[in-house]
């Protein structure tokens, strides 16, 4: 009888947690703005509308995604997401002084442009500082681990649903932990290049951590095997860039 209510908890939490873009829950309002202010800084929810210098060599996180990958994600796709994310912010009369975060929670105000661009810029900046090189048995430690096991049962339950939600994303697209705005994890997934933050998606919070599902992020290295990338992708997460966000965002 116990374990037949083990069973029935784990089957539950995790449908809860996946929570692959069905049904509509908004972030509370304190929480967003607390991570947001007038300029961008060194606060880690502050995005501005130019792209950063990549924080490691494009080697750096080999052998898992190669130096070829990294060089031509950074510089050709992701450059490209900032340069016309720039056009359309000026065309559109965007306050490009103030972090991007700001547009998202009126992104449907805007154009498919401004709207594609400022995802795909937010997303990617998330991105590089949410890897480093790999380190054995990479995982969390401390709050982080702890609000992780929490939700999730244990670490591995919560790679588990992470992984799926990443794996079964229908075509391109992200997944995502996110902080809720009763200060619950989550784990989401978005198409494209939208993001939590913004009001067109399904499931609203503060984005923790997210992986790029697109093919361009793998495909060199891959193929078509995007199960491996997500596998390998684990040894790589900045698990004290994520603790940061985390942090900041429960203040």
């Amino acid at each position: 009888m116990k374990q037949q209510s083990r069973r029935s908890f784990l089957a539950n939490s995790t449908k809860a947690s996946i929570a692959l873009g069905i049904g509509s829950t908004m972030i509370g309002s304190s929480l967003l703005t607390s991570c947001r202010s007038a300029k961008p800084g060194n606060n880690p929810f502050h995005t501005g509308f130019d792209q950063k210098p990549l924080p490691y060599d494009y080697k750096a996180l080999e052998p898992y995604i190669d130096a070829t990958t990294m060089e031509i994600h950074y510089t050709k796709h992701a450059a490209a997401y900032a340069k016309n994310l720039n056009d359309a912010a000026v065309a559109e009369g965007v306050d490009r002084s103030k972090p991007l975060e700001n547009v998202f929670g009126q992104i449907s105000k805007f154009s498919e442009k401004l709207r594609n661009n400022a995802g795909g810029h937010y997303n990617h900046e998330l991105f590089w500082q949410s890897m480093r090189a790999s380190r054995p048995d990479n995982k969390p430690e401390g709050a982080m681990l702890s609000a992780i096991e929490a939700k999730f049962n244990s670490f591995g339950n919560f790679k588990n649903v992470f992984s799926d939600a990443a794996k079964s994303r229908f075509g391109s697209g992200w997944a995502w932990l996110i902080l809720m705005g009763d200060k619950q994890l989550i784990v989401s997934s978005t198409p494209n290049q939208d993001n939590p933050l913004m009001d067109v998606a399904g499931t609203k919070g503060i984005p923790l951590l997210g992986i790029d599902v697109w093919e361009h992020a793998y495909y060199l290295k891959y193929q078509n095997k995007r199960a491996d990338y997500i596998d390998n992708w684990w040894n790589l997460v900045n698990w004290d860039y994520v603790t940061n966000r985390y942090e900041t965002a429960m203040k």
